[in-house]
């Protein structure tokens, strides 16, 4: 992941596209926008198969538009697509199993740490980054209150960057930004009218520009 902002930046789920061609189309029409980190790809149930041909199609768009691309939980299609690396939603076992695998070749990150304990745990394997929230956890117009928790004191305490999951609406961004996180993940607020994908990452931009803290070097 490219962190040469000095500002939390936007890391991005891929909505639920039936179709690799309108998927990859979507993401990179949405790219366009600015500035995104990264861009996680969720295999939500296809088959390895069709799995692998969204990521063969998505990936290069990904990294085209600067962005590093993280297949979730399949190290197999993110070899095979030549992904920067992989998103581990699993437990600390199956992220410490990745971690030793695949790093320093690929980005390994992950989490859904449920509490400051789990956290903890998930920091000892010393991922690339501790995500905060699930993939799908958009389910309300904010963050989770716990998900920002956890990020502030994370943020507060440890080096490993990490990523907390927004809300479905955009400014959802802003208030994650506030915590000190260095990443805010953003699916249905960005993709939920998928024409307005690239007018919504400007506009999540510029607000994070000119309200998100910024880091000491």
């Amino acid at each position: 992941m490219t962190t040469t902002e000095d500002r939390c930046r936007l890391v991005l789920i891929v909505p639920e596209i039936a179709d690799a061609e309108e998927s990859a189309r979507i993401v990179g029409d949405a790219l366009k926008g600015g500035d995104v980190a990264s861009v996680i790809l969720p295999q939500y149930g296809l088959d390895d198969t069709a799995f692998q041909r969204h990521a063969e199609l998505l990936v290069p768009v990904i990294q085209d538009a600067g962005a590093a691309a993280l297949i979730a939980d399949n190290s197999r299609v993110a070899g095979r697509a030549k992904a920067d690396g992989l998103h581990i939603s699993g437990n600390v076992a199956a992220l410490a199993e990745a971690v030793e695998k695949h790093v320093p070749k690929m980005i390994v990150g992950g989490g859904n740490a449920m509490d400051r304990h789990h956290a903890l745990e998930i920091g000892e394997v010393q991922p690339d980054y501790v995500f905060f929230g699930r993939l799908d956890g958009d389910i309300k117009p904010e963050a989770h209150s716990k998900n920002l928790a956890l990020g502030e004191w994370w943020a507060s305490m440890i080096d490993i960057p990490c990523i907390v999951m927004g809300g479905t609406d955009p400014s959802s961004a802003v208030v994650v930004a506030a915590t000190g996180v260095e990443f805010v993940a953003l699916r249905e607020a960005v993709f939920a009218d998928p024409a307005q994908a690239a007018t919504i990452i400007a506009q999540v931009n510029a607000e994070l520009d000119e309200k998100a803290p910024r880091f000491e070097d």
